[in-house]
């Protein structure tokens, strides 16, 4: 199959074969995406906070002095 036909075939199929959303549940969808994707950013920086917090203080803990 040629480049050229790919991309006739392709074009085809996403002007006549895809279903889009409408333009108020793409809004809805990509709010929802955000918000889950702050709720895991922080999930992530507080796990990353106590496992850093823990390691420290085990080495000054470990620290000969």
């Amino acid at each position: 199959m040629s480049l050229i036909t790919y991309v006739k075939e392709s074009y085809n199929e996403l002007t006549n074969h895809v279903t889009w959303p409408t333009w108020e549940e793409t809004q809805k969808l990509t709010v929802t995406v955000a918000v889950f994707s702050i709720i895991f950013a922080l999930i992530v920086a507080g796990i990353d906070y106590v496992f850093s917090t823990a390691i420290e203080n085990y080495f000054n803990w470990v620290k000969p002095q």
